[in-house]
């Protein structure tokens, strides 16, 4: 604004003095006109000298910074350099250790192997020498083992044991006669200690059956799976499987059952409990595979 008003000011005297310089000799806008003009001088004197006074110190303050970003840059340099340095030292420090452990580690693995293979062969070793053990207990038990009593005979140490066939008939009897305990007593006493004959399916599949009539089904299931566990094979085998499933289905139990019969009709279909058995599934409305015939009567 001052700027603009100089040079205004300057045209106007230029003009005035090159046009009628007479005319303005004593005139009071002259003066005036001079004295203003004289006065924007001086401050434009004050405007360039304040201006310079800050460039100089801006000048001052520009390379202070470039100085301290000079010292910074060598600072980090040098701190670079230094970490570059511990960094270099530090490996060279831990890479001796770390392979000399890692070659402890790869000799302590083997020594672990041949170790481990010294086991397996003692554990070998053991096992055979515990199974010649064994071997030689059973010859020697074999060999104190008393000679096994005659067919029939009652067993060594058995107190008021009579012969097998005599206990065995006269559980027959109490069996028919009612004295379904009594009858019960002999049948677990038969099997008890003539477990090895072939008339020990037959009673214990009476005992079974007398714990049916009684009414003690669980009693009875327990008993018939005992028969089926340690005589899988005999002629009293289908009789246990049919008349487990007809328990199990009185216990309300149906799909049990109806596996106890599909099982029967599978092992023994010609059966005389085959036809039942096809019945029972029939009426619960399961299929089951026709019996082939009906087998003779066993005791």
């Amino acid at each position: 604004m001052r700027r603009n008003l100089l040079f205004l000011s300057l045209l106007l005297l230029t003009a005035m003095v090159l046009g009628r310089p007479e005319a303005f000799g004593a005139s009071k806008e002259m003066q005036q006109l001079q004295r203003d003009v004289a006065q924007l001088h001086e401050e434009i004197r004050d405007l360039q000298r304040a201006q310079n006074e800050r460039l100089t110190a801006l000048e001052v303050l520009l390379k202070q910074t470039l100085d301290t970003a000079n010292r910074a840059v060598t600072n980090v340099a040098v701190l670079e350099s230094g970490i570059r340095d511990r960094l270099r030292e530090q490996e060279k420090s831990v890479t001796g250790p770390v392979a000399s452990v890692g070659a402890k580690i790869d000799q302590m693995s083997h020594e672990f192997l041949a170790l481990r293979e010294s086991i397996a062969d003692l554990t070998a070793r053991m096992g055979k020498l515990q199974q010649q053990i064994v071997d030689l207990n059973n010859v020697v038990r074999s060999m104190q083992a008393p000679p096994p009593p005659p067919p029939g005979a009652a067993p060594s140490g058995a107190l008021n044991v009579p012969p097998a066939e005599t206990l065995y008939q006269n559980a027959l009897r109490d069996r028919s006669g009612g004295k379904t305990e009594l009858a019960l007593e002999q049948f677990a006493d038969y099997v008890k200690h003539y477990g090895d004959t072939d008339l020990a399916p037959n009673a214990q599949y009476y005992i079974g059956e007398i714990y049916y009539s009684d009414g003690e089904l669980e009693e009875a299931i327990k008993n018939f799976d005992l028969l089926l566990e340690r005589y899988p094979d005999n002629e009293k085998t289908d009789d246990a499987l049919y008349m487990k499933g007809v328990t199990l289905v009185k216990q309300r139990k149906l799909t049990q059952g109806a596996q106890e019969f599909r099982e029967l009709l599978r092992r023994f279909p010609r059966s005389e409990h085959a036809p039942k058995a096809q019945a029972q599934l029939k009426a619960f409305g399961l299929s089951a595979p026709a019996p082939a015939r009906k087998a003779a009567s066993r005791r």
